[in-house]
């Protein structure tokens, strides 16, 4: 125990490194980069959802150069196929089956615009998110680890796209929504941008490190409290269940189910070690509950017509 002590002290000195590493090419989106981070650290993966131009290559490029990762970003397209992101096999010149890596074998993947894409392509990488490997003509090929994606959605285009299905997006840990920037924010962004300087990120982490970090959350102890209040919110989001909060019975169709649970409990791991507690407490699983739940929980028509929205209803389970 004195070890993962001190391993959690070790922690909280990298994050916070990190955190400035990071802040050198990314202005403002502190929460935003608090989740992504929380999600690698708890080795789940994110959805991040915004308006285009938000930098959200740029912080996940950023991030993966920080945290010393392979980092292929997968433009998504409604004509890409299966093979073009997990690789293809190819005869050689003597005659041999060879197998050519697609881009999903990286540490870090950002999936561009993931709604673009037909379902049998977004089932591709969505095994490979679940199973850490894919198979291939028959042949099985684990991924390296750690294995993050991070899918990016735009909010404003629903012509031609593909949304996620629920039982898709349930596996992503968060969904980060990424706001327009501050004006001060904004004013600093143009400033650094339009330059002619560029600045150099700095590796911190050994992929090892990172899964050593993953480890050292999943062994840290949750009082029974803890884990009850967590299972209790989630089950406050299902309509038909005992304990339903008003907002939930008249505008929410379907609930959270189990996997929200565990990755609150986790995701409040994380956000405890980070801050340098050895336990999570109840303040931890309300930090993360936005943008675990807010993917999990399906509005009815009378919310969309009444303007209550998904934070509305999380904001009533605290």
């Amino acid at each position: 125990m004195s070890d993962d002590v001190a391993a959690i002290e070790k922690l909280v000195k990298k994050h916070s490194e990190l955190k400035k590493e990071i802040s050198k090419v990314i202005i403002g989106q502190e929460k935003v980069i608090d989740q992504i981070l929380i999600s690698v650290f708890s080795g789940g993966h994110a959805l991040l959802i915004g308006v285009p131009g938000l930098a959200k290559t740029l912080m996940v490029n950023t991030i993966s150069q920080a945290l010393g990762l392979d980092f292929k970003r997968i433009q998504f397209t409604p004509d890409l196929m299966p093979s073009d992101i997990l690789g293809s096999e190819i005869l050689d010149e003597t005659r041999h089956f060879k197998f050519i890596k697609g881009p999903i074998f990286s540490n870090i993947i950002l999936a561009d615009e993931i709604n673009r894409t037909p379902p049998k392509t977004q089932a591709a990488l969505l095994e490979a998110m679940q199973e850490r490997s894919v198979t291939v003509a028959g042949h099985h090929y684990s991924l390296d680890l750690p294995y993050f994606v991070l899918a990016t959605q735009n909010p404003i285009e629903q012509e031609g796209t593909y949304p996620l299905p629920e039982a898709q997006l349930d596996r992503f840990m968060f969904a980060i929504e990424l706001k327009y920037p501050s004006f001060e924010e904004e004013v600093e962004v143009v400033k650094s941008t339009t330059g002619d300087t560029s600045k150099k990120v700095n590796s911190l982490f050994t992929a090892q490190e990172i899964i050593d970090f993953q480890h050292l959350i999943r062994r840290i102890p949750v009082v029974d409290n803890v884990i009850e209040y967590a299972v209790g919110m989630v089950g406050k989001t299902r309509p038909n269940g005992d304990t339903a909060t008003e907002l939930v019975k008249n505008y929410i169709d379907w609930g959270a189910g189990p996997r929200a649970s565990q990755n609150l409990i986790l995701a409040a791991k994380a956000n405890a070690a980070i801050k340098g507690k050895y336990s999570p407490d109840i303040e931890d699983v309300q930090a993360v509950a936005m943008g675990i739940l807010r993917h999990r929980i399906i509005k009815n028509y009378k919310a969309e017509a009444e303007g209550v929205s998904v934070e509305d209803v999380i904001n009533s389970l605290f």
